[in-house]
């Protein structure tokens, strides 16, 4: 996590023109300290020194900037695997160490990474809560995008049986997640004679990744 001079329960105030800015980064302050349902506008008005009635001159209301929180975290999460991609070594090095970028992402992050998946999602009309027109969330689909063309970088003949690079690149994200979220919430076993989170998904992915590119007989 970033270091911090002051808690988010210390008023700051904003420089003229950036209070959209200053509501997202105090957002993303609270859910860190907080989780996802751990401020309400009220506390994100009081943070940059604002009167709540401010705040729907940029944002509908709570879920609107929690959904802003999400997509900039998507950003930056996309950016960060993209300079992973562009590394050093083999492809499969490259590929791996994506995964390893998620890892600390999640790390680094907690409030970017908790809003992006735990903000609410459209509901079933296309629509978020409340009405409104569709959101789209196209760094959602930029991230799992490099995933899928590392994917067929590291292996321009395809994979074994036909199989999809979409669905690998779907468990190496479940993977990268499951661990992300067990590591965080302490759930993550450690000790003398176990791996790092990192060892466990170096090891996770080449094991898709060989199984997929193996061949019968």
């Amino acid at each position: 996590m970033r270091p911090w001079r002051s808690g988010p329960s210390d008023r700051r105030g904003y420089h003229h023109g950036n209070l959209k800015e200053a509501l997202i980064e105090a957002a993303r302050r609270f859910i860190a300290e907080r989780g996802i349902g751990g401020f309400t506008l009220v506390d994100a008005a009081r943070l940059v020194g604002v009167s709540p009635a401010a705040l729907y001159r940029h944002f509908r209301g709570r879920e609107a900037l929690l959904e802003e929180v999400a997509e900039r975290g998507f950003t930056e999460l996309a950016a960060r695997l993209a300079r992973a991609l562009r590394g050093p070594g083999t492809p499969l090095e490259r590929f791996t160490r994506m995964g390893e970028a998620y890892l600390t992402f999640a790390e680094e992050e907690p409030g970017y990474y908790a809003a992006i998946f735990e903000a609410r999602p459209a509901g079933p009309d296309g629509c978020p809560p409340g009405g409104g027109p569709p959101q789209q969330a196209p760094s959602d689909r930029d991230a799992f995008g490099l995933l899928v063309e590392a994917l067929r970088s590291t292996f321009p003949d395809g994979f074994s049986g036909g199989v999809d690079p979409r669905f690998i690149a779907l468990e190496v994200w479940a993977l990268s997640h499951g661990i992300a979220t067990l590591a965080a919430a302490g759930r993550l076993p450690t000790g003398p004679g176990l791996p790092t989170k990192h060892d466990l998904l170096r090891a996770g992915v080449l094991a898709m990744v060989h199984g997929a590119t193996a061949r019968a007989g």
